[in-house]
């Protein structure tokens, strides 16, 4: 096992689209696991698949298994959870995630301890002195009534800490979501996110329904939000996507944010506290 990072700081692999490797303390958390290669075709229902673009930074085979103690699942679509992953990942290892993809995971998968969490509730994880609670975070997949053809979808809130019950790294996780109101309250909640992934890519299915936040909605949400940084994903990595990462950071810069903007990519690993990202 590699050493820790330091105290109350989380060390963050970008390993691909919105799939995250982050190390805390004693705890190593996964993030939507996408681990498909370049060519291969990710299901996103209704008979609809997306190529995929990019290679991911680590085989699935290369993981920390034994030293995963959850993975964090926003939604169940193939490129957020795939069969590659599903090959590779232990049957008794935790997911938190929805309820809908719990009753999935469980039923179909034989993932036996995916939990699901309705907005706004939470579940903790330990590991010898460190912490994590993880809370589930409005998102929506689409406005309107093709919402419902979507499956749900959260984002989370993983506040860090030990066992004295002190937070001490915050990060927000959005999920596949486009910007709402609703998202609002997350900042009502939670004042001071140290950092927020966004997923984005402005994704676009057939007939110009776009599902993931673009440039604009992007920066809009970093605005809502206020995060002391932010760390962009999910915008190259299939061919539905349709807003580039070089959009949003223009845009970004444009609004007065760049200072904000952690640049990591495919492979690279940033390290993150309180008051500065490594």
């Amino acid at each position: 096992m590699e050493r820790a990072p330091a105290d109350g700081t989380a060390e963050i692999l970008f390993i691909g689209n919105a799939t995250l490797l982050i190390r805390y303390g004693g705890l190593t958390l996964l993030t939507d696991p996408n681990f498909l290669h370049r060519g291969q075709f990710a299901h996103l229902g209704y008979g609809l698949v997306s190529r995929r673009l990019t290679e991911p930074a680590l085989d699935a085979a290369d993981l920390p298994h034994a030293d995963l103690d959850a993975v964090v699942l926003s939604h169940l679509h193939g490129d957020h959870f795939d069969r590659v992953a599903r090959r590779h990942l232990d049957r008794g290892l935790p997911f938190v995630t929805t309820p809908h993809a719990s009753r999935t995971l469980q039923g179909l998968f034989g993932y036996r301890r995916a939990m699901g969490l309705r907005t706004w509730e939470s579940h903790t994880l330990r590991r010898g002195d460190s912490t994590v609670r993880i809370t589930s975070l409005p998102g929506r997949h689409a406005l309107g009534p093709v919402g419902a053809l979507l499956p749900p979808v959260m984002g989370s809130l993983l506040e860090f800490g030990d066992r004295s019950g002190e937070v001490r790294l915050v990060l927000y996780l959005t999920g596949d979501t486009l910007y709402h109101d609703e998202l609002g309250e997350i900042a009502r909640r939670y004042p001071d996110i140290h950092l927020a992934v966004l997923h984005l890519g402005g994704t676009t299915l057939p007939g110009g329904l776009m599902v993931t936040m673009d440039a604009g909605q992007g920066n809009d949400l970093l605005e809502a939000i206020g995060p002391r940084r932010v760390l962009p994903v999910h915008y190259d990595d299939y061919g539905v996507f349709r807003s580039p990462l070089s959009a949003f950071l223009a845009e970004a810069e444009r609004r007065g944010h760049g200072a904000r903007v952690v640049r990591c990519g495919r492979g690279e690993r940033v390290t993150v506290g309180a008051d500065a990202v490594v």
